[in-house]
């Protein structure tokens, strides 16, 4: 459990250094604080949540394989992300010192498109994750998409008081670039 908060700690907290320098290019403006409330986020209250949830996925034994990924991918995607993503709106604003009420508006403004994008990215990752991969890789998978997912939640956070639709355009179009820097220099 103890590597398992660590490498969530550190997951977050590198994907909002990813999102405050390769996306909203802040530079020496960098905010540590926001860094901080993301790593303790990650370490603290996701990755134990997650590696609990996990091990009951794994636990889950049916003999159709089918069957037994679209049980393991419905249930992570369509039972605890709904909830997790709440939960990360609801902990950032907290650990702001913003407030229920302000949880609250960005639970009504960013959840829902939040959801639609994570559906977008993870449903074809558990998919692949659940069928082709060995259970000792699984984790590695979704930590290695976690990065630019952490970056892109960590994003959408900051700039919860702007549209959100414009937020995710800018969001993905900066990850698209940053996904292409990176694999130039590979």
């Amino acid at each position: 459990m103890l590597t398992s908060c660590g490498s969530a700690a550190f997951l977050f907290g590198a994907g909002d250094v990813l999102a405050q320098q390769a996306v909203e290019k802040k530079g020496k403006d960098h905010d540590f604080l926001r860094t901080a409330r993301l790593t303790f986020y990650g370490g603290a209250f996701f990755a134990p949540i997650v590696g609990k949830w996990y091990g009951m996925l794994e636990s889950i034994k049916l003999k159709n394989k089918y069957a037994l990924v679209a049980t393991r991918v419905g249930l992570d995607q369509f039972v605890l992300t709904p909830v997790m993503v709440g939960a990360f709106f609801t902990s950032m604003s907290l650990l702001e010192g913003k407030g229920i009420e302000e949880a609250k508006r960005r639970i009504e403004t960013s959840w829902q498109p939040t959801l639609i994008r994570n559906w977008g990215v993870f449903i074809p990752v558990q998919l692949a994750n659940f069928s082709v991969v060995p259970p000792h890789l699984r984790l590695l998978l979704v930590n290695v998409v976690s990065l630019f997912w952490n970056a892109y939640l960590s994003y959408a956070n900051s700039v919860s008081q702007a549209p959100v639709d414009k937020a995710i355009e800018d969001t993905e179009n900066k990850i698209v670039e940053v996904e292409n820097k990176i694999a130039k220099r590979l």
